[in-house]
């Protein structure tokens, strides 16, 4: 079982997307693919529409992803949170570590451009 994870550039945005269960036997893997990722741009957009589920070990690998970012003077935004993911951080706080919108479109210009 593993956490696909495909990033590309987009008007100066990193955006990193995310695919599967966030366990903890893919949250080791997905830290080692996804921390080089945080702070090459200004804006770091996180796109968990693919992700169901997401364990106590997933939310260690995002915290680390916010500790990430804080040091490379970056945002993480997190976008597409099924609502079980929500309810998850939210009932542990880790809503407020981030800034989470419902899709990366404010942050992106339309494809093509």
């Amino acid at each position: 079982m593993t956490v696909s994870v495909r990033s590309r550039e987009q008007d100066g945005v990193t955006v990193v997307e995310l695919e599967g269960e966030i366990t903890s036997v893919t949250s080791a893997e997905l830290q080692a693919d996804i921390l080089p990722l945080i702070g090459g741009t200004a804006t770091t957009v996180i796109d968990l529409s693919g992700v169901p589920y997401i364990s106590s070990a997933g939310l260690r690998t995002l915290l680390l992803v916010h500790r990430q970012a804080l040091r490379r003077q970056t945002v993480t935004v997190l976008v597409g949170l099924a609502e079980e993911v929500r309810f998850v951080m939210a009932s542990t706080g880790f809503l407020d570590f981030f800034d989470v919108r419902e899709n990366a479109s404010a942050f992106l210009g339309p494809v093509g451009e």
